[in-house]
């Protein structure tokens, strides 16, 4: 992204006078910035250029874009909040301040381990960051989603330490967001990282699937299109692929690519949701419905606010297709979230918004609102409810401390193997128990937030296939799937039920 470029892009989007202001902080950031090079030796603006490309291209308003060229002059260069107001506005200057405030609750975190501040005062700069406006994390957010688009310019270690922060940090942020497209971007980048052979292997599987599918798709396509017409229904429809990630973790769980049936969806966008019923009812008619896969994400929304039709049919010659039903609106929110719900330029309007406070959000987003008030409460020095803020960004995860005190970060429901293999593979291994919280617990013990876990070990112990119906994590599947391979085939199977019985015979 350049200079030009930038410009060209944001141009139809903005009204004139916005678009010079624009154009005087890409000369500002320019010359703040250099001599500065990044890692792949291009000169830093780049970096800055393409965030605010990012925030374009999801339709910020143009204060957002215009500090997402200015967001690294206070951290990286001389510039000073001052500065920026006296130049670019209060609004502007506040934004840049909100995302110097992250990166610095970020940089005091112990290790990329450690993925929440470990003192109240970095959880203040986060939470009043979030707090006050929502569009500093939408920043941090495109900030992570360029960084993560030329993460292969960094050394190996710190390729796999920021992926692994990325998907399990950044994309839930993104999903809680409801920023659907952001999320399965961060997550594939971070994917590739992380488990380059996994990658490649879901990914080959992947394509030699679509080309045998897309040619029966096309025909289900024509079927559809031409049955709707004669119905004096309008849509549009278009095709949605399945990301290699979600591809990989559903073939977790099922284990065969021939039980998945939403690998290729097809996305029918209507004027209105009584159309999309109607879309619904047709297709009904046309194929045979399975219908507990029928799922009105509309009358019921997911708790991060998406909605929309799901049916999955099949057709005659026996290929089963999934149809995703929505309005524009539905649409749009389910693509880009909260960058597609708020209106700033007529919120700056309002006094809610001169009070710091953001107006009208959706009700799936009251949990921002939340978020003020502890904020508020934060900035007044009183006492603060930080594990409310835990729960509310991040809810299906769980935080475990090792007995040194380090927080590793696992979904709900995971269990000790899942965060021994998270420790390191080697450990995992050789685990022959478990204390969690000072209590020996059985390998089936479901982790909870906050306990302290403790892996013992034995030279003798070793993996067991047994283990598998322990884990939940697709690295601790990956790597024990792995070790059990190397330990013998037949022989290492046998062992296993070997231990298995003698340990019933110990109980």
């Amino acid at each position: 992204m350049t200079h030009e470029e930038l410009l060209h892009l944001a141009a139809p989007q903005y009204d004139e006078v916005p678009v010079l202001v624009l154009d005087s902080a890409i000369d500002y950031a320019t010359k703040k910035h250099a001599g500065q090079k990044r890692k792949s030796g291009e000169p830093y603006i780049t970096h800055p250029l393409a965030v605010a490309g990012i925030l374009v291209e999801w339709g910020m308003d143009i204060d957002t874009v215009i500090a997402g060229v200015l967001h690294d002059t206070v951290e990286d260069t001389d510039a000073t909040l001052d500065e920026l107001e006296s130049l670019f506005g209060r609004d502007i200057a506040f934004l840049v301040d909100g995302v110097t405030k992250v990166s610095q609750a970020r940089a005091g975190m112990r290790s990329l381990d450690s993925y929440l501040p470990h003192t109240k005062d970095n959880l203040a700069k986060l939470m009043i960051a979030v707090g006050e406006d929502i569009r500093v994390i939408i920043i941090k957010l495109a900030d992570r989603l360029h960084n993560m688009r030329t993460l292969q310019y960094m050394p190996r270690d710190k390729q796999k330490k920021i992926a692994r922060e990325t998907i399990e940090v950044f994309a839930p942020l993104a999903d809680r967001l409801n920023m659907g497209r952001v999320r399965v971007q961060l997550e594939e980048l971070s994917f590739r990282f992380l488990m380059p052979k996994d990658f490649q292997r879901t990914k080959s599987l992947m394509d030699s699937r679509l080309k045998k599918s897309q040619r029966k798709l096309a025909k289900v396509r024509r079927d559809v299109t031409a049955r709707l017409q004669s119905e004096g229904l309008r849509f549009d429809m278009d095709g949605r692929v399945k990301s290699v990630y979600s591809l990989f973790k559903k073939l977790d769980r099922v284990g065969n690519i021939d039980k998945i049936y939403d690998l290729i969806a097809l996305r029918i966008i209507v004027d209105d949701l009584a159309t999309g019923y109607l879309v619904l009812g047709v297709l009904h008619e046309m194929y045979q419905p399975f219908y507990e896969r029928i799922k009105d994400y509309v009358a019921n929304p997911k708790p991060n606010g998406y909605q929309s039709l799901h049916t999955t049919v099949q057709t005659p010659t026996g290929q089963i297709v999934e149809f995703q039903i929505r309005t524009q609106d539905m649409h749009e929110y389910a693509e880009r979230g909260l960058a597609a719900s708020f209106h700033y330029n007529e919120q700056k309007m309002s006094d809610a918004y001169r009070q710091g406070r953001i107006a009208a959000l959706p009700t799936d987003l009251a949990w921002i609102r939340d978020l003020q008030e502890t904020a508020a409460r934060a900035r007044e020095g009183k006492s603060f409810d930080s594990e409310k803020f835990r729960m509310k960004l991040f809810e299906d995860r769980i935080f475990v401390y090792s007995p040194k005190g380090d927080i590793y970060d696992l979904p709900r429901g995971a269990f000790p193997l899942d965060y021994a293999y998270r420790i390191h593979s080697d450990i995992a291994a050789h685990a022959s128990g478990f204390k969690v919280n000072g209590v020996m617990k059985p390998f089936t013990y479901e982790l909870q937030h906050g306990d302290v876990v403790e892996v013992l070990t034995s030279k003798s112990a070793k993996p067991k296939p047994a283990w598998r119906d322990m884990v939940i994590t697709p690295h601790a599947k990956t790597k024990l799937r792995m070790q059990l391979s190397r330990s013998g085939g037949v022989l290492g199977h046998l062992t296993g039920l070997t231990d298995g019985v003698s340990s019933l015979f110990r109980r």
